[in-house]
């Protein structure tokens, strides 16, 4: 299917814009001046000031001379590119490829849109009206290539859209600068009497590129299609995306779900067969009063699956609201990744343990919130707190079965072992149970001890006394010092009067006045 492109041109786009946010301006002439070449010269012109005859780089003393009443408004800079970034924004409901053109215009690739407004005659008009209803005073052409769309929406005084094949026919009686040239270019073509396109597009190429060079060669074969010419859309849209347009709004969650589930079916029939699945997907909706909202949802395993998938949505919809009604829906998965399918047992009805375990995690990371939920995994350290680290949730299949085994099955020590990290294997010998919470950086505490190697007999934290009641220890953990040097950790399990639990360690041997007493954690 061959392309089909869409040039918008914004005659007076900043003037335009100026009105729209000063509905109470008034009726009188504007422009915009920058000081350039230390004068104050006019850069922008609305539609009455040009009636009037004031041109962009006339002088703006020359001009008030002229005309007393002319507004005159200071140029910000980079304002026309923030302008054409929201207007392309704004046109990403009609097409998912949207590109600035500064100074003033919107290039937009309508290949395979048309249809879903009835046509390119309506589609075209949709987009004009629109813009015109804002405030701006447009024109915009539609054609095969980029380079005759901008030609026509420019300078073409009859059909606004070129049929497919006939770009030279719409070329030929259009100025030499609907080609894009620069001015020294255009001074030479005018000097040399071609003041239309028509008297030399019949020239040989080489004849052109000696006399005009590769620029404008170029130009020319980029507007007739003989060369390829490539836009930078604001945002590279995603690979599984899906769109579903309603002839009438939308208002009700029930009709919302129906159009989510005929999205969900089409991009969840696509990753099937290239065997990915949904981490992340936005339904983006555009209302009938213009605005945008959406809602997103994330998985902790890629799914495929449209029924979960549909109620992870259905989750969210309260909390969208349509307004005066949605006439645009837009499904994106951003986050795609390989499914992997667990094996499983041919007496299970079920289904997979780990697959329903996810399905059971998504569920509730919808209700209270993304990142609500966390897992944590051994990682191959002696000291506690680095000896565990967090890990997205349904990343690693066979840790699930090993954390659900322990869990469920597991005795105490080797739950324990689990929440204070290192390998589950490497404490299965070990009665030494480990802190319900584990301080993420050990505290200071002042302890008196009435011997080395002695648990302590009271230990201040927080400005409050602990008298020690029982204790067990020491239990000797070693600094890696492969990776850094330092003591090690004499760690104690002691209670107070009160009967609270706390793990306390004494950092390297004992020491007259340089002892230095840490607590760690505390225990249930």
């Amino acid at each position: 299917m061959a392309g089909r492109y869409i040039a918008i041109w914004f005659r007076h786009l900043l003037t335009d814009w100026y009105v729209r946010k000063h509905p109470d301006y008034g009726d009188f002439p504007l422009v915009f001046s920058a000081n350039q070449r230390g004068k104050q010269l006019i850069v922008a012109t609305c539609k009455k000031a040009e009636n009037l005859g004031i041109y962009s780089g006339m002088a703006v003393a020359d001009a008030k001379a002229l005309f007393p009443t002319l507004q005159v408004t200071h140029y910000p800079p980079d304002q026309e590119l923030q302008l054409l970034t929201a207007l392309g924004q704004w046109c990403i409901r009609y097409s998912p490829v949207v590109a600035p053109d500064p100074p003033d215009g919107l290039l937009i690739d309508a290949s395979g849109c048309a249809h879903l407004w009835g046509g390119e005659q309506h589609y075209l008009m949709e987009i004009m009206l629109k813009l015109k209803a804002y405030g701006y005073d447009v024109r915009g052409a539609m054609a095969d290539t980029i380079g005759t769309a901008w030609a026509v929406s420019r300078y073409g005084q009859e059909a606004m859209i070129v049929t497919g094949g006939l770009e030279r026919k719409a070329l030929r009686p259009l100025p030499p600068a609907a080609l894009r040239l620069d001015d020294v270019l255009l001074t030479k073509l005018q000097q040399l009497g071609f003041h239309r396109i028509e008297d030399f597009i019949h020239l040989p190429l080489n004849a052109l590129k000696r006399r005009f060079g590769q620029t404008f060669i170029l130009r020319l074969k980029q507007a007739l299609g003989a060369e390829r010419e490539d836009i930078l859309p604001l945002g590279v849209p995603p690979v599984y995306e899906e769109r579903l347009s309603s002839l009438d709004p939308i208002k009700t969650d029930k009709a919302i779900i129906i159009a989510l589930t005929n999205l969900l079916d089409v991009i969840c029939g696509k990753l099937q067969k290239e065997g990915k699945g949904i981490r992340t997907a936005t339904l983006v909706c555009y209302r009938v009063d213009d605005q945008v909202v959406q809602i997103s949802i994330g998985t902790n395993g890629a799914s495929n699956n449209t029924a979960h998938l549909l109620k992870l949505f259905e989750l969210k919809i309260p909390n969208l609201a349509p307004g005066p009604g949605i006439d645009l829906f837009i499904l994106q998965a951003s986050l795609v990744e390989d499914v992997i399918t667990a094996q499983e047992k041919i007496w299970s009805a079920g289904g997979s343990a780990d697959n329903n375990i996810t399905k059971l995690l998504d569920r509730i990371e919808s209700k209270i919130g993304p990142g609500s939920i966390k897992r944590y995994q051994p990682v191959a350290h002696y000291w506690p707190e680095l000896s565990v680290q967090a890990v997205r949730t349904g990343g690693n299949q066979e840790k699930n079965k090993e954390v659900r085994s322990i869990m469920t099955g597991g005795n105490q020590q080797q739950v324990n072992a689990f929440r204070a990290g290192g390998t589950i294997e490497s404490h299965q010998q070990l009665n030494t149970p480990r802190p319900e919470k584990l301080l993420p950086t050990p505290l200071p505490i002042e302890v008196t001890a009435p011997i080395p190697d002695y648990p302590p007999m009271l230990f201040r934290f927080q400005n409050q006394l602990h008298e020690i009641k029982k204790a067990d220890g020491p239990e000797r953990i070693e600094r890696e010092w492969w990776l850094d040097e330092g003591e090690h950790r004499d760690y104690y399990i002691v209670e107070d009067a009160a009967g609270r639990r706390y793990w306390i360690f004494r950092l390297g041997h004992y020491a007259v006045n340089q002892t230095q007493w840490f607590i760690h954690g505390f225990f249930a």
